[in-house]
């Protein structure tokens, strides 16, 4: 938590003010101090960008920015370093710039909000999981381009690989990814235990902007600290945060920067004592700084961004001729036109243009991970509810707090006309204008994402028009106002809070233990739906999944192939196909069967075991009979099934099977339950418990031994299993794809009647606690030698001693 929460948000502080510093030097002239930090992230984006469009340069990408960082603090330093005067040959001492406290207030503000639900989970997790799995491949990004760029060669097939490939070539914006990809080469840490503190510190980078853009209106320090907090929490841009959503923030970052920065191009350059030239040749150093915004929006965005980048600069280029003469206009088009596309082609085409229009990006009917197309009354930035996509729990009382909030922007409005106050307006009007055009001309999946960005423009102009008016108008009434409103942004929050998907941290973490101690030991399979696994934890095992981006087909025995999200038995695939992985990567399931003989297990862990084959096996399998179902992966084989295997080994052959006793199944619709704890459907095994409660049942063990305690399902709130009044052990937080379980341990059982219990507790104030009750069911008891049964091998000619036994599958060796 230290590296991930404290000295990662630290050193991309440290990165964005040392490069908006650099920016300010190029520009000649200063940048507000709350702009500092947010115009230096785009500086990242850019540099990172042009260095990662190229392959061969890819890898000089970090210490670019670093050594550019440098730079900015040796040349304008906020602590002290600043630019000589040397006119008249004399030196002007070192000025200072104190940061604003309640500029860094309101950052500090917007990442606590961002970061609380990892933060208080005690686990440098990531949010999002199972609900949308972009975040795999966003980490598949940053593991690639900051060595090799949008180069895929040299890549052996895997799902990884293919994720790429999918991606890269078509030149798929990658520009929010690099400042993160910057500070996990620095730091050494795997980019997963970073994604929500830079989601949270680009939160903060946001506020800071909102900070600026509200100087106009609102002119106290701490209530404008308190207006660019509430118009940050936008509950749209949250709710997207609470899936991951790294480019829906990056680009709300980019298009408030932009807005900050476009009127500084319509003043007059003032060249100070140190500079001996006349002001018409600082023309160019002004625009400068919206150039380097601009070409950052493009390499986020692509070019879908002109939706913002044009109404913001058209309207600029508008005030320009007005005040300054349209030669002036041109003056300064020229230069910013050139400076846009020497920083911004680079990355924008390194791989061919990406096109707004392609795939499903303008398609009506893709939804992506939408239920339908989002209300667009969502743009103002209030919607309680714990899932964005569904409706608010209160719709009355949503549709006054958003009529609210319109009148309170209208307000501001005016009061920005009246004031001759243009950026927040500027801004308001350049992000809803442009997220209302992609909402209606794009897929409503793009739609929601443009919305998302967009969302802070119309809050900030409705939190600084309530705090105008309360100002010079009506105090109680300007202030119950902005408190209503913020009460509406922080209530969306906090249901989006209650009901997040954490990853589970501990799980993930085996993985990325499994994937640094087998690197290089591949290709590996799994056999269950899990993309974090193999587009990023195990990309150096060249692992594919089943069900998951496969590089090769993986044909099952029925012909078929598993669908996205299926988990498969080992059992079911076709022996060869299955063979040609080295490496085999299983979640501990009782449903799952010892994989064939030619696999030896090499690691068990809580969650995983790890089996590998030699790389050239020393006998071939002829046949391989699988045996059991999905319950139970064992049973009896037919005599005459065994003969004929014998037959296929040969005199010389042998067979080889695993003796493994029966799953014992209970199922939890039979106990004795709550109410609250409703059957999944008609005749399943499986319940949805609606509240906290005690499932009670017994069992019959057939045979004394250790057995492993497996529930299949998730569970977001504490459940924890009892044998016989025992602890065995328990899962929090603990999200699954189908079918698979949840493990609790092993207990010692004798022969016999046992008494189970499963004690779900109820909901609490932690993240991740609420949302929709998660099925749990059937209960299974599985012999802990199920594992790793022993193999019995015997010469074809006592083929006959397997008749009647108990066993996983039989296998004719040659």
């Amino acid at each position: 938590m230290i590296v991930s929460w404290i000295l990662f948000p630290v050193l991309l502080a440290a990165l964005c003010l040392g490069c908006g510093l650099l920016l300010e030097s190029c520009a000649g002239r200063t940048i507000p101090g709350a702009l500092l930090a947010p115009a230096g992230f785009l500086v990242i984006v850019v540099v990172a960008g042009t260095f990662t469009s190229r392959g061969e340069l890819a890898s000089l990408a970090t210490p670019a920015v670093l050594l550019l960082a440098l730079m900015g603090a040796a040349l304008r330093s906020p602590w002290g370093i600043g630019k000589p005067d040397r006119a008249g040959g004399g030196q002007r001492p070192w000025t200072r710039r104190r940061p604003n406290a309640w500029a860094v207030g309101a950052g500090l503000g917007a990442f606590l909000l961002f970061g609380s639900p990892v933060i208080f989970s005690g686990h440098p997790t990531f949010l999002g999981y199972i609900k949308l799995d972009d975040t795999a491949t966003w980490m598949a990004f940053v593991d690639r381009v900051m060595d090799h760029g949008r180069n895929l060669s040299g890549l052996e097939p895997s799902s990884y690989q293919t994720t790429l490939q999918v991606n890269l070539p078509v030149g798929y914006p990658v520009g929010a990814f690099l400042p993160l990809g910057v500070g996990t080469q620095l730091l050494g840490t795997d980019v997963a235990w970073l994604v929500q503190p830079y989601i949270a510190s680009m939160a903060a980078l946001l506020a800071l902007c909102l900070y600026r853009l509200a100087a106009a209106l609102v002119e106290p320090p701490p209530l404008r600290a308190l207006v660019a907090f509430g118009a940050a929490a936008s509950a749209l841009l949250y709710a997207y945060s609470l899936w991951g959503g790294i480019k829906e923030v990056a680009v709300a970052v980019a298009i408030a920067v932009l807005a900050a920065l476009a009127p500084t191009v319509v003043a007059r350059p003032t060249p100070t004592a140190g500079d001996r030239i006349d002001g018409r040749r600082l023309e160019w150093r002004l625009v400068v700084p919206v150039a380097v915004a601009t070409a950052a929006l493009l390499i986020i965005v692509g070019a879908g961004a002109a939706v913002w980048i044009a109404p913001i600069l058209g309207l600029t280029a508008i005030a320009l001729g007005r005040a300054r003469g349209w030669h002036t206009l041109l003056l300064r088009a020229a230069p910013l036109a050139v400076f846009v596309a020497l920083l911004g082609i680079p990355a924008l085409f390194a791989a061919g243009a990406f096109s707004p229009t392609q795939g499903g990006l303008t398609n009506a009917s893709e939804l992506g991970n939408l239920i339908g197309p989002l209300n667009v009354a969502q743009l103002v930035g209030i919607w309680p509810t714990g899932d964005f996509r569904l409706d608010p729990i209160n719709g009355p009382l949503t549709t006054f707090l958003i009529a609210l909030a319109l009148i309170a922007a209208a307000v501001g409005a005016c009061f920005c006309w009246r004031r001759r106050a243009w950026e927040p307006l500027l801004y308001a009007v350049g992000a809803t204008g442009g997220s209302l055009a992609a909402f209606a001309y794009s897929s409503p999946w793009v739609g929601a994402k443009a919305l998302a960005s967009a969302s802070p423009a119309l809050l900030l102009l409705a939190f600084a028009g309530a705090a105008a008016f309360a100002l010079r108008v009506e105090r109680v009434l300007g202030a119950t106002v902005l408190g209503l409103l913020l009460v509406g942004v922080l209530w969306s929050n906090a249901l989006g809070y209650h009901d997040v998907n954490l990853a589970p941290y501990d799980q993930l973490r085996e993985l990325e233990t499994i994937g640094n101690e087998f690197a290089g030991e591949g290709p590996a399979l799994m056999t269950e739906y899990q993309p974090y696994g193999v587009r990023h934890f195990l990309r150096k095992l060249d692992a594919e999944g089943a069900s998951e981006l496969r590089a090769r087909s993986i044909p099952l025995r029925d012909g078929g192939e598993l669908e996205k999200g299926d988990w498969g038995d080992t059992d079911q695939i076709e022996l060869l196909a299955l063979l040609t992985y080295r490496t085999l990567v299983l979640r501990r399931n009782p449903a799952q069967s010892r994989p064939p003989s030619a696999y030896e297990p090499v690691r068990q862990g809580e969650y995983y075991e790890v089996w590998q084959r030699p790389p050239r096996p020393s006998a071939e399998i002829a046949e391989h009979l699988p045996l059991g179902d999905f319950e139970d992966p064992s049973a009896v084989p037919a005599c005459p099934e065994v003969e004929r295997l014998a037959e296929v080994a040969g005199p010389e052959g042998t067979l080889i099977a695993p003796e493994r006793g029966p799953n014992d199944v209970a199922s939890l619709s039979r106990s004795s339950h709550p109410a609250s704890w409703v059957p999944l459907e008609a005749g399943s095994a499986a319940v949805v418990p609606r509240g906290p409660g005690t499932a009670e049942f017994e069992v019959t063990v057939a045979e004394r031994g250790r057995y492993g305690l497996y529930v299949q399902g998730s569970t977001r709130n504490r459940l924890t299993a009892f044998v016989d009044g025992i602890e065995v052990g328990s899962a929090d937080q603990q999200l699954n794809e189908g079918k698979q379980s949840l493990y609790f341990g092993e207990a010692p059982l004798a022969k016999g009647g046992h008494r189970i219990a499963l004690v779900l507790d109820g909901q609490t104030l932690g993240p991740g606690s609420g949302g929709p009750p998660e099925a749990i069911g059937p209960m299974v008891l599985s012999p802990a030698v199920a594992e790793n049964p022993p193999l019995r091998e015997l010469p074809s000619s006592r083929a006959s001693a397997l008749c009647g036994r108990r066993l996983d599958w039989i296998e004719a060796v040659r």
